[in-house]
């Protein structure tokens, strides 16, 4: 016990002891100025500066343009406009991803490749609930004169009542149809039985938006013409046009093959859309 209260006095007495700190002229050995510490004046003086740097200089690096020419440190105006563009890229990817999406389901509808049908059940829904007694099915007067006025004029222009410039569909091929357009079969063309390697012809000016291979259909050519018509030329022997030319009406854009799973000879099978919807390519085109 005594000897640690001696040892504690010792230091105490170290830390305690006073000195004088003099500044001398190295020349004439005159007295400059002098002043008196300690040791423990000078482990706090010491902490304390150190302390006091530390913390400025953490302030000038944190709220100053300096911490930039740290290496590996970006500037805050670099990280805004990357974390903006981060955003940017994002979005357009998801859009992109939908557009890739809704073209995938068109080629697959246009190339016949669809395994499902989808429709909105919530529109059948109230359509099971009506009783279909009280329903008068038979058809007006007027109903049945509008309709045969509507087919009559849609046999020779499939544009006539739409108000805008009419549109003259030219045969493909000349032959002779073997199957007819039968919506209830899922049948939306008409085949034309005609020679092989006969010139297949666009039916009208338009772009060329399909053209390749496909397994069951062979060589398919699928054309956009204006007002929202699309026509379509399967089981092709080749294709003269790529995707994204532009043709003229009557002009050579294929040759009558048998290519393809579902073919049984040479023929065109050919296929008439209109805003989205198929329609029976004979009442338009004579193809004999």
């Amino acid at each position: 016990m005594a000897q640690k209260e001696k040892r504690s006095r010792k230091i105490k007495k170290k830390l305690l002891h006073k000195y004088r700190l003099v500044v001398l002229n190295e020349d004439t050995f005159e007295e400059r100025f002098s002043f008196k510490l300690n040791r423990l004046n000078v482990f706090v003086f010491s902490t304390i500066f150190t302390l006091l740097l530390i913390i400025a200089t953490t302030i000038l690096i944190a709220f100053t343009p300096l911490r930039e020419y740290i290496p590996g440190y970006s500037s805050t105006s670099l990280k805004l406009k990357a974390t903006n563009l981060a955003y940017k890229t994002d979005s357009l990817q998801q859009e992109l991803n939908v557009n890739q999406q809704y073209l995938a389901s068109i080629r697959k509808v246009l190339t016949g490749d669809v395994k499902t049908v989808d429709f909105n059940k919530d529109s059948i829904i109230n359509a099971a609930q009506l009783d279909p007694s009280i329903v008068n099915f038979n058809p007006s007067t007027e109903d049945s004169l509008l309709r045969e006025k509507v087919a009559r004029e849609d046999k020779y222009n499939p544009l006539a009542n739409t108000g805008e410039i009419n549109v003259v569909l030219f045969a493909p091929v000349k032959g002779n149809i073997s199957s007819s357009y039968n919506p209830k079969e899922k049948h939306f063309a008409v085949d034309i039985v005609t020679v092989k390697d006969a010139p297949v012809k666009a039916v009208a000016d338009g772009t060329v938006i399909f053209a390749a291979w496909t397994a069951e259909t062979g060589y398919v050519m699928i054309i956009e013409h204006r007002n929202d018509i699309i026509s379509a030329y399967k089981h092709n022997a080749s294709l003269n046009k790529e995707q994204g030319e532009l043709v003229k009406a009557g002009e050579v854009i294929a040759t009558v093959g048998n290519t393809g799973e579902l073919t049984t000879g040479p023929h065109l099978h050919f296929e008439l859309w209109s805003d989205s919807y198929p329609i029976d390519p004979t009442n338009f085109i004579d193809f004999e």
